[in-house]
């Protein structure tokens, strides 16, 4: 089953994906996240109604408003390699915030102060679904809702102007996410495969169960720290293949379109505007 946020000229609204540009309006909810809340999200999720048409520039971000959004560094083998890093002990975490969501289709409007290292890292996001507290890694698959695709778009300069480095990735309306949740019992790891491309170029391509950490793993160290609630969202790191660390360094430039797709959730595709 696949789950979108929706706009309308009222607002948004949750809705069951039926087909390419076809979906069920799932009313009374604004978003697949506040559809989470309810302990019955799948049997809501499943009932029937009129179908309705819609556009990819229609798609919002899946999950508009998470509580939390914590994303992992340093989590593919090859980005580990290319970055000069050594392989971590345990996950390396920080936080974006909800501000720096857009969707999956929408323009990435960037100021002229930030335009001098901006990168693109396309990554798997887990979506919770269900409150988690100090899971074990054996039970954690139960409190999956389902995954999207995510770009933790990233300024380079600002990201390592301290050894912080969420300054550098919670850019305002940056980080396209969706385009929708494929739930959990839909998906399987598999040999899935990630790709990025800059524009027509393939910049990244590597297999998603090639994470250092699983999405189990990150669930039982992360609910350790602070419980994981519904719609909240894991962002599992990025393969090798990102600009800065090519030779020379490659970035984005005003009218560039990063497409990022993950095998069986689909893509998203954002062109970034300098204002």
């Amino acid at each position: 089953m696949r789950l979108a946020t929706l706009r309308s000229d009222q607002g948004t609204f949750a809705a069951r994906i039926e087909s390419p540009g076809t979906a069920i309006p799932l009313d009374g909810y604004a978003d697949v996240g506040s559809l989470l809340q309810e302990a019955e999200w799948r049997e809501i999720a499943s009932r029937e109604a009129e179908p309705i048409a819609f556009a990819e520039r229609d798609l919002a971000p899946v999950i508009p408003h998470p509580r939390k959004i914590i994303c992992v560094g340093v989590n593919y083998a090859d980005h580990i390699k290319e970055m000069g890093r050594e392989t971590p002990r345990v996950p390396t975490l920080f936080i974006k915030f909800a501000d720096a969501l857009t969707g999956p289709f929408d323009d990435v409007l960037v100021p002229d102060y930030a335009r001098n290292a901006l990168d693109w890292e396309g990554e798997l996001a887990v979506i919770i679904g269900r409150r988690a507290r100090r899971v074990a890694a054996a039970d954690a698959s139960d409190y999956i809702a389902g995954y999207a695709v995510m770009n933790d778009y990233t300024m380079r300069d600002y990201q390592y102007q301290t050894l912080q480095w969420h300054q550098g990735k919670s850019l305002e309306g940056s980080a396209g996410f969706g385009p929708w949740m494929t739930t959990a019992d839909d998906f399987d790891f598999g040999d899935n495969r990630l790709t990025t491309h800059l524009n027509d170029e393939l910049m990244q391509d590597a297999r998603i169960d090639d994470l250092v950490f699983q999405p189990a793993t990150l669930i039982e160290h992360i609910s350790h720290i602070y419980p994981l609630d519904p719609g909240d969202v894991i962002v599992t790191g990025t393969p090798g293949g990102v600009g800065h660390a090519r030779d020379p360094k490659r970035y984005i430039s005003d009218g560039d379109v990063v497409t990022i797709a993950i095998d069986r959730l689909g893509r998203i595709a954002n062109t970034t505007v300098f204002e």
